[in-house]
This record gives structure tokens, C-alpha cells and sequence, in this order.
């Protein structure tokens, strides 16, 4: 009875308290820094910042980026500075690698994120509680669920390959119709984590922060590989497309057999909006495709901290999930659990499974200290070409 009875006095704090951050938020402007690479993702935003702004009196001032790395700086500059309030940045849409370099200096707040009214909707099954094996802490909300996928066209590619072995051989077969984004665009560095996760020996070393002493040795079968692969590639491998987004016009316009996306709903929403043909799917390695969550977090020096609880939020409610999942829309996986949401919400959200996706399971994100690493060492050997 008692034990009850604290659970009732917990669930009225936890209600007083979020009924405070609404109040607190109401009025204010959130600048929200996200990757602004997609068309769809920028529309669906638009409409969230419609919606909080309709639902919660918050402004949302969208601030798109080409890469997350230069919001980071700019709150790294202002802590330098001395700058502990009214920061440029309330929310971010945060990598694992720039999620790991912000907690680890503190320059993330903590311990809010688990407390959101909407976590009660999300799939802890999912890897939420940490991020490039870094703990979560709190410090970041899930809005997304995402998987590295290839993009192809059935009627120009009937058999697509099925592991790095077969990608090898098909850009033999096809000089100069395959290629992959620029590192350090984090589709391109993708692309590097995944080909070193089935080709190294030593996977376990990806688990930890790469060591200088062993480095070569566990990522010499990717250099290998990239050596063999580059002079068959579009522009001979001498030059790569910027962003996924160019790969997908250059697909469709027959200058690429492939594509990549961090998406794999990306390919229903190309179609719906005519920019592939209806025989254009998503496919992966049979063994597995890198896959993770994707949050956002909220700086230690926002100047609006509830109105950033709020949005984060918001992104979490099962109407935002719902919407963001429609190919139509964006087609970005859920990270609800579609069994904890009302019967309603639970059929919309399990209609919106990609209808061109050919299922792979997920691949764990090597240690967040990777991207850099891989960047570093692709720059050196092929960024100058």
C-alpha cells in the first residue's frame, strides 16, 4: 500500500513538474541546429515547428546544417568564452561521435530526457540508453531510428549485391556506375564503418576507442578493399559525389546504378515524389547493415531549456512519429513501440513499414572515436586525389 501510495505522490511531482516546463516554455524561441540535407526532413520540421508552435506557444527556429561538427564547435567556442547562458544552440540533432565529444566535457544537459511524458511510448529494446557505445545518461532523446541501405533500380539491377565481396565485383562489372558520399559526410563515413565491420579481423576492437598501436593493423583490409574498388568508380574513384541527395539525382539520371541512404524508407519517399521510378528499392548486405538511433540533445548553455524538453517531446509523441514515418512524408523509422501505443496509433504506425525495403538485420556502430579516426585516415590516403 505504501509503495503504491509513493508511486501516486511520484506520478503527481512528475505531472506538476512538466506542467512548470510548459508554462516556463511557452514564449519562448528554440533554435534547433539540424542536418538540412533532405527536402523532406526540412518539410517535416516545417510542420513540427507549426505544431509547437499551434499546441505550446514555443517558436522553432530551424538552424540547417551541412554537418552537425559546426554547431558543435560554436557551443565549444562559447564555453570558451565563458558563455554558461543564452547559447545559440537549444537543441541539436546530434551525432554519436559529436554526442560522445559534448558529454564528455559536460557541455550537454542531463537527466531530462527519460522524464519526457512521451518516453513511456519508446522501444527500449532499441540501443536508446546509449549511442556509439557512449551512455546516453539522459542527455539525449530518440526521435529516429535509421540503417545505412543502398538504393538501386530493379529494372536496370536485377540481382543486387549481397555482401562487400559481390559490391567488388558489380563495380568491376560496371566501371564508373558506383561511388559513395565524400567523408566526412556521415553517409560516406557510414559506408567506411560498415565495409570495416565485415572486412576486418579483429571486430572486437571496434567495440573501444581505436589504438594507435593497433589501428593499421585492424583497418588494413578496408584500405585494401578501397584500393581495389576506387578505379572503378565514377570519376575513377579521383573524386565523390558531396551528399547522399546527389547520389539519388545521379541515380536517377542513369550516371549511378546505386545510391546510399541512412534511410530505408528514403526510396518510397523518392517515388512518391516521382524522383524514382516505382521499381527503385532498398537493399543491404544479407549479413547485416550498420543501423542506429538517432537523437537530439539539448546544450548546457541553451537559453531555452523547456521550450527544448518541449520539442524534444513533441518528436516523441506517437502524431509526430506517425507522420514522420509516412514515406510520404520523410519515411524515418520509429523509435515507439507500436505494442505501448492505444490501438489506433498502433495500426497507423505499423502501416507506415516501408513497402520497398528488403529487411537486414542491424549492425552495431563501431566506438564513437571511429568516425573521426576513419575520416582522418581516408582523408590522408584518398582526399587529395
Amino acid at each position: 500500500m505504501l509503495a503504491l501510495t509513493l508511486l501516486g505522490f511520484s506520478a503527481v511531482a512528475q505531472s506538476q513538474d512538466w506542467q512548470n516546463i510548459r508554462q516556463q516554455a511557452n514564449g519562448q524561441t528554440v533554435y534547433f541546429n539540424a542536418w538540412g540535407g533532405d527536402p523532406a526532413v526540412n518539410s517535416y520540421l516545417d510542420w513540427v515547428s507549426h505544431e509547437v508552435k499551434t499546441h505550446y506557444g514555443v517558436t522553432l527556429k530551424v538552424v540547417k546544417l551541412a554537418d552537425a561538427a559546426d554547431a558543435v564547435r560554436r557551443i565549444q567556442s562559447e564555453a570558451a568564452a565563458g558563455r554558461k547562458t543564452n547559447g545559440s544552440v537549444d537543441l541539436l540533432w546530434v551525432n554519436g561521435e559529436n554526442f560522445s565529444v559534448l558529454k564528455q566535457v559536460g557541455l550537454l544537459s542531463e537527466n531530462w530526457a527519460e522524464n519526457l511524458p512521451n518516453w513511456q511510448y519508446v522501444d527500449v529494446k532499441k540501443p536508446v540508453r546509449e549511442d556509439f557505445s557512449v551512455p546516453v545518461d539522459g542527455a539525449e532523446a530518440p526521435w529516429g531510428s535509421a540503417q545505412l541501405m543502398f538504393i538501386g533500380d530493379k529494372l536496370r539491377t536485377p540481382a543486387f549485391p549481397q555482401n562487400a565481396e559481390q559490391l567488388l565485383a558489380f563495380a568491376k562489372a560496371h566501371p564508373g556506375k558506383l561511388s559513395y558520399p565524400r567523408p566526412p559526410d556521415f553517409t560516406g563515413t557510414a559506408f567506411l564503418e560498415q565495409l570495416l565491420i565485415v572486412l576486418t579481423e579483429k571486430p572486437a576492437a571496434l567495440k573501444t576507442a581505436p589504438d594507435p598501436a593497433t589501428f593499421g593493423q585492424v583497418t588494413a583490409p578496408l584500405w585494401h578493399y578501397l584500393d581495389q574498388l576506387h578505379p572503378f568508380l565514377w570519376q575513377k574513384g579521383k573524386t565523390f559525389p558531396p551528399t547522399p541527395a546527389r547520389m539519388d539525382r545521379m541515380l536517377a539520371d542513369c550516371e549511378l546504378l546505386l545510391s546510399v541512404t541512412f534511410n530505408p524508407a528514403h526510396v518510397d519517399n523518392l517515388i512518391a515524389r516521382r524522383q524514382l521510378q516505382p521499381s527503385a528499392e532498398s537493399f543491404g548486405f544479407s549479413n547485416g547493415m550498420l543501423g542506429n538511433v538517432h537523437f537530439v540533445a539539448i546544450p548546457a548553455n541553451s537559453s531555452a531549456k523547456a521550450g527544448a524538453q518541449i520539442v524534444a517531446n513533441f518528436l516523441m509523441s506517437p502524431a509526430a512519429q506517425i507522420r514522420k514515418a509516412d514515406p510520404a512524408v520523410w519515411g524515418d523509422a520509429s523509435v515507439l513501440s507500436s505494442h505501448a501505443l492505444p490501438p489506433p496509433d498502433k495500426v497507423q504506425l505499423e502501416d507506415r513499414v516501408p513497402k520497398s525495403q528488403h529487411p537486414v538485420p542491424f549492425l552495431a556502430e563501431p566506438h564513437a572515436a571511429w568516425v573521426n579516426a576513419l575520416e582522418q585516415a581516408w582523408l590522408q590516403r584518398y582526399g587529395s586525389r
